[in-house]
């Protein structure tokens, strides 16, 4: 568990690296639709880990990730220069892809809960005594053995 003070740093990086990426980094292949989710940095403020998401396809995610691991060099500057700290981490830029995943577990969540709500429906209308419409399929009635049969396997013939 990171420290206060450290915690504040990492917001605080968060927070510039943001404002540098959205009006200083000039390059084209950084996609307009990028921002840095988390910062990660080490005990010891040497390394940080910066994730960033990017919303577009596989391709643009790519080339922004690949621009921002070029653009490091200047960002480090830069927050050395905003920040008043001893030790300016290098930074590991990385593909936060934690709202994708987010947004697909939402889509099954949804999907499920449309599932449930119609199978609750076709219970609803089986508990009335409505016949199932003609797309639910009907359960076959188990079939009763006879009861000479029955009395035979109960006698133990």
């Amino acid at each position: 568990m990171p420290s206060y003070r450290l915690e504040q740093i990492n917001e605080l990086i968060r927070q510039e690296l943001s404002v540098l990426i959205s009006r200083q980094v000039k390059d084209p292949r950084v996609h307009a639709l990028t921002s840095v989710t988390a910062v990660e940095t080490s005990p010891d403020l040497r390394h940080a880990k910066v994730f960033v998401s990017v919303l577009g396809n596989k391709e643009e995610q790519k080339e922004t990730i690949e621009a921002l691991r070029a653009a490091a060099g200047f960002l480090r500057h830069e927050l050395a220069s905003r920040l008043t700290l001893r030790h300016v981490p290098e930074l590991d830029v990385r593909l936060d892809q934690s709202i994708e995943r987010g947004e697909r577990i939402m889509r099954l969540l949804r999907k499920l809960e449309k599932e449930s709500l119609e199978g609750q429906e076709t219970r609803e209308k089986k508990a009335e005594g409505e016949a199932p419409s003609q797309d639910e399929p009907m359960a076959p009635k188990p079939v009763r053995e006879s009861a000479s049969e029955d009395e035979t396997t109960a006698n133990g013939s």
